[in-house]
């Protein structure tokens, strides 16, 4: 098997740098339940300023993970792909595996700074961890919890 080119692995690198900033993320999953939004339905969805949601959406714009399309005097911005929506479900997948984990023999350091950081405050509790993945909305299925 061939291992993939260096470009191919620059464009993953690129994809993934769009996606790591928390408000990106968060746009996302509000996009992927809820197409064809206006940056008015996000700002009131998600409860940020109007300049940050238009700023974070035109970094997902630029690295083509969302597309905008006038409808009037408003714009509307969907997924380009429905695929992202697998794409955050793994990723919770992932946090729920390695939030099972913590605690136990192998969890470095890092883990558990990491999840001070996020703001959990008893790190010896795992539970702690799955709470916040139980709150997310793919397990509430509701775009504005």
């Amino acid at each position: 098997m061939n291992a993939p080119s260096r470009q191919l692995q620059t464009l993953k690198a690129e994809f993934f740098r769009a996606l790591a900033h928390p408000m990106r993320i968060r746009l996302l999953e509000v996009l992927v339940l809820a197409p064809e939004r206006s940056v008015q339905d996000l700002q009131r969805t998600i409860g940020i300023d109007q300049p940050i949601v238009s700023q974070q959406l035109a970094r997902l714009r630029a690295s083509g993970i969302v597309v905008a399309k006038k409808s009037g005097t408003a714009t509307r911005y969907s997924v380009t792909d429905p695929l992202l929506k697998d794409l955050l479900q793994i990723a919770i997948g992932e946090l729920r595996r390695s939030f099972a984990v913590v605690g136990h023999v192998g969890v470095t350091r890092d883990a558990h700074e990491l999840y001070r950081r996020v703001g959990f405050r008893d790190v010896a509790k795992p539970g702690n961890y799955m709470e916040l993945v139980d709150r997310d909305i793919y397990t509430r299925g509701k775009p504005g919890a």
